[in-house]
């Protein structure tokens, strides 16, 4: 039995559910998302929530469970409140400045790497060293912030590179002589 799974999810007020065509759509105040619903899995609107259930008894059928109604979770987080992932950048000279609908970073390459912000996302830079992603898709948000990261990872040294904020870097100790 999955513990997750059998816990409805609560509408919010001021967002509508809808289920048809194989979708769940969900339209809160910060916008629209849609979820592909899974057919070991049925999905019932009632009583301002959202009930998720296996539709047989197969295995595949309760490994869907819980993670189909942390999906639907996520659409309900989303149209609410938005979702929003924090990188900081750490080395002399490694800088981002958010330009309209690009980012451009200075990572010590010989050239600036100019990173296209995709539709439904949001970056902000309140600093030269900080980059504040949001939107409402959460594996959207998570992708961009990991596609940014990937430019200069943390090394384990000197500690430089894109990390997320309260990422733990280990720290190697140099060559001895």
């Amino acid at each position: 039995m999955s513990r997750i799974g059998k816990k409805p999810v609560a509408i919010p007020a001021g967002v509508s559910a809808d289920i048809a065509n194989g979708q769940l759509t969900v339209k809160g105040p910060k916008g629209t998302l849609t979820l592909t619903l899974a057919d070991e899995i049925t999905y019932a609107i009632e009583d301002g929530s959202i009930s998720v259930q296996p539709a047989n008894d197969t295995k595949r059928a309760r490994a869907f469970w819980g993670m189909q109604r942390t999906l639907v979770s996520n659409l309900m987080t989303g149209v609410t409140e938005g979702y929003t992932k924090t990188l900081e950048i750490t080395g002399v000279g490694y800088r981002a400045t958010a330009q309209g609908a690009n980012l451009k970073l200075q990572l010590g390459y010989s050239h600036d790497v100019d990173f296209a912000v995709p539709e439904g996302i949001e970056i902000k830079t309140p600093d030269n060293t900080t980059v504040l992603i949001s939107g409402i898709d959460k594996q959207k948000v998570g992708q961009v912030a990991a596609e940014i990261r990937r430019w200069r990872k943390p090394e384990p040294y000197k500690g430089k590179g894109i990390k997320y904020r309260g990422e733990f870097i280990f720290r190697k100790e140099g060559k001895k002589k």
